[in-house]
């Protein structure tokens, strides 16, 4: 027995409306001037996200947020974390 086909749209019924109108082109793309980002350094984060930077051999405290760290430079998550505060390797831009 052939199959009946319930759900199917109906192709002979076309609606003819108004036209689509014409999209405008894209803007031109510009690309970013390149970004040259300085040596990387330590940071790490505890619970009451104070930051630390690791400097001669000690955590010292760092002037910056992680989130400020994160609108001017590159900043990443490293996977270990050390007595439960986490470290990042974080990049900033060097001033030209």
């Amino acid at each position: 027995m052939a199959q009946k086909h319930r759900f199917h749209q109906q192709r002979n019924k076309r609606f003819a409306g108004p036209p689509a109108p014409r999209r405008e082109a894209p803007p031109a793309y510009e690309p970013k001037p390149p970004v040259e980002y300085g040596k990387m350094f330590m940071v790490i984060e505890d619970a009451s996200k104070q930051t630390f930077e690791f400097k001669d051999g000690e955590w010292v405290p760092f002037p910056l947020s992680i989130a400020e760290c994160k609108r001017e430079g590159l900043v990443k998550e490293l996977p270990q974390k050390v007595n439960k505060r986490t470290r990042y390797e974080i990049r900033m831009p060097v001033a030209s």
